[in-house]
């Protein structure tokens, strides 16, 4: 897996790429643009100045957004790269907004398109070119470090090669006499453009809401952890996203009568075996459960049983008349099904009385307190 490091570095240096080769090609559409009187291809130059300016927008969240957790973020710093995909979506989409109305109020006005010239044409292809294989680098790049902004930034590069190809098609209308096709040319830009902003303001927004990840992997999580010996089922499964990184927080059930540090080591190979499937885990939070109580209300709505303090003060007064309860040496306490099953554990037993025999006892000076389960007394020195 790639280090935070690493993958930074790969992000700065192929959005410093993009942006040379942005400035480069706007620069070149524009001046052709003006040169000819073309309105979609100044359009098209705009567009690749939008993208200069996302490229260094996108320099800072990366930076940033690749930080390590500290003490006022402890889930990192994802949400910066969320929120710069957001304004880059935005940006987009007031972009498209300014092209569509500019080309639409001069196809309405009927202004006069003079043929381009080849060599606009051929600028425009040129363009095309540049800006295709900087999407396609940029996407192997995105992919590779997994960072959702960069995977937008090469969209957004990819809006401006689809653009390019339009303003091809009403470049070479005008040359041939269609000249109204360059102001369609541009709307179309427009409206291309603009439905990458809205793909990515709703991907973005999705992510801050918390929506979960896809189904499908969410069952294979499932699956994952299941298959982990130990673990008598999974429930409470829940997903979201952090920028690049994903967070997941599970409820695993175990043997009810588990040692605290067994059933926790059962959930720390949960995680383990989750990171291995899914190395874009930057947290996995795990509660163990001694049952399944995925459809009762959660346990601290409840009202509470007492704890092992008070419940020794409790039976201290109702078993002070009992043997084998002055004899004990260990208590060990389990919670479940919003009972207290108790275990009493006896160095020896008091002259002819039974395991049996001592449990029935303690049972029967017992009978008022409601929350307690099953009773039993063990010979031995407990489990520590």
């Amino acid at each position: 897996m790639i280090d935070h490091a690493i993958r930074t570095r790969e992000a700065h240096k192929v959005t410093l790429i993009g942006a040379m080769v942005d400035l480069i090609v706007g620069s070149m559409k524009i001046v052709a643009g003006w040169l000819v009187g073309s309105a979609a291809l100044i359009a098209d130059g705009i567009h690749s100045f939008s993208d200069l300016v996302t490229d260094g927008f996108v320099l800072a969240a990366t930076h940033f957004g690749r930080q390590a957790p500290d003490s006022n973020h402890p889930y990192g710093h994802g949400r910066i790269e969320t929120l710069a995909t957001l304004w880059l979506g935005s940006v987009l989409i007031f972009v498209a907004g300014g092209i569509a109305w500019a080309s639409l109020a001069r196809l309405i006005d009927g202004d006069p398109i003079p043929a381009p010239g080849f060599w606009a044409i051929g600028i425009a292809v040129v363009a095309l070119i540049a800006k295709e294989w900087i999407y396609r680098y940029t996407m192997r790049v995105a992919k590779r470090v997994n960072s959702r902004l960069l995977e937008a930034n090469a969209w957004h590069s990819r809006s401006d090669a689809l653009s390019t190809v339009v303003v091809l098609i009403g470049l070479l209308a005008a040359q041939f006499g269609v000249g109204w096709m360059d102001a369609v040319a541009a709307i179309v830009v427009g409206i291309m453009v603009g439905q990458v902003g809205g793909r990515l303001l709703w991907e973005s927004s999705q992510e801050l809401i918390d929506t979960a990840l896809p189904t499908a992997d969410r069952e294979r999580m499932r699956t994952i952890a299941e298959a982990v010996p130990g673990v008598d089922g999974v429930h409470d499964l829940r997903t979201r996203s952090l920028g690049s990184h994903d967070v997941l927080d599970l409820h695993i059930v175990v043997a009810p009568r588990l040692t605290v540090s067994e059933a926790h080591e059962i959930g720390n190979q949960v995680s383990r075996h989750l990171r291995d499937a899914f190395p874009n885990l930057a947290d996995v939070t795990f509660h163990i459960d001694p049952e399944d109580d995925s459809d009762e209300t959660e346990h601290s709505l409840r009202p509470g049983l007492p704890l092992r303090r008070d419940v020794e003060g409790v039976l201290d007064e109702t078993w002070s008349a009992c043997p084998v309860w002055q004899t004990r040496v260990a208590l060990d306490l389990h919670y479940l099904d919003n009972q207290i099953d108790v275990s009493v554990y006896v160095r020896e037993l008091p002259p002819h009385q039974s395991l049996d025999a001592a449990a029935h006892e303690l049972r029967s000076a017992s009978r008022s307190l409601s929350w307690i389960g099953r009773l039993r007394v063990w010979q031995g020195p407990g489990k520590g």
